[in-house]
């Protein structure tokens, strides 16, 4: 499991001891299985939130015979159903939200008022501003964490590797491809100096629309990468009303750029472009990120 994720669970067999309620605000597999499961083996309610995009969800686990997370998810979905508020985005708010809520569990568990979401999920809907409450599974009898005959101990939880059983790693590094010779790319500090220079071009987005629509570059045009095929010729049309005059009479195309949100996006955008005749296509190196690392530090990032 490697050992960032052991010294993560000593830790937390040291530490939750202390404290009265687990709050779990993790976006990953292995780390939620290993938050409840330390849970249950230390005999601590777990407030649970989750965000993503404009949705998230909240309930409690281990708490007055409820169900703990494997009750409810005894075998890890799929890596490729698993999203990260890092990899698809989250809305600043909703995080928020969900987190108050989180909060108000915590206090009414502590103080003993209320009805703490135990047995029930809420479900938040950012977009339609609408809450829903869902009954969720009981307490499982079979499960092998919490279940009636389990006998899952503090020493089995330090032995056991969440990363291989849920096959997702507990933290990624965000991917970096390099499909394209450095000719064919230009860094963000270039592109900024050709912005201040004046120089007529042509600036492709290819991140996913409702990813433009958070953050964008002045002047740039969205064409997510799904859909550049079916649209070249709008791209085709971008670069005709741009064609500069050459001293010899001849036009010539303005420069393109390409860029996305980390810089792998828009490299398989341009090599796509190469290959459809757009030769002199050029990446943005680490995208809008590293623009606001390198350029614009009050570039929002998300």
């Amino acid at each position: 499991m490697g050992q960032h994720g052991r010294s993560m669970m000593i830790s937390m067999t040291v530490m939750l001891p202390r404290y009265d309620i687990v709050i779990d605000a993790t976006d990953n597999a292995p780390s939620r299985y290993l938050i409840s499961d330390c849970s249950v083996v230390l005999g601590k309610p777990l407030v649970s939130g989750a965000a993503l995009g404009t949705e998230g969800q909240l309930t409690v686990y281990n708490y007055n015979g409820g169900p703990c997370y494997r009750c409810l998810f005894p075998t890890p979905p799929p890596s490729t159903a698993c999203q990260r508020c890092s990899d698809s985005g989250v809305l600043g708010v909703v995080l928020s939200i969900i987190g108050c809520l989180q909060a108000l569990e915590a206090i009414k568990i502590a103080s003993a008022v209320g009805e703490p979401q135990l047995g029930r999920m809420l479900l938040f809907d950012a977009l339609s501003a609408r809450i829903r409450i869902v009954k969720i599974r009981e307490r499982s009898a079979l499960c092998v964490v919490c279940g009636e005959n389990a006998a899952f101990t503090q020493q089995q939880f330090q032995e056991f590797d969440y990363v291989k059983f849920t096959q997702t790693p507990l933290t990624t590094s965000p991917l970096k491809l390099n499909l394209l010779p450095m000719e064919a790319r230009i860094s963000s500090k270039e592109y900024k100096e050709r912005v201040v220079k004046g120089e007529e071009h042509i600036l492709v987005d290819v991140r996913p629309a409702h990813h433009y629509k958070i953050i964008s570059l002045p002047k740039s045009m969205n064409i997510p990468l799904s859909s550049l095929e079916a649209r070249l010729p709008e791209l085709s049309s971008a670069l005709k009303k741009e064609e500069k005059h050459e001293e010899n009479g001849a036009l010539s195309s303005v420069p393109l750029y390409v860029v996305c949100r980390r810089g792998n996006d828009s490299q398989r955008a341009v090599q796509y472009l190469h290959k459809m005749g757009f030769t002199f296509a050029k990446d943005i190196i680490g995208g809008l990120e590293s623009w606001a690392n390198d350029v614009d530090p009050n570039f929002p990032t998300y």
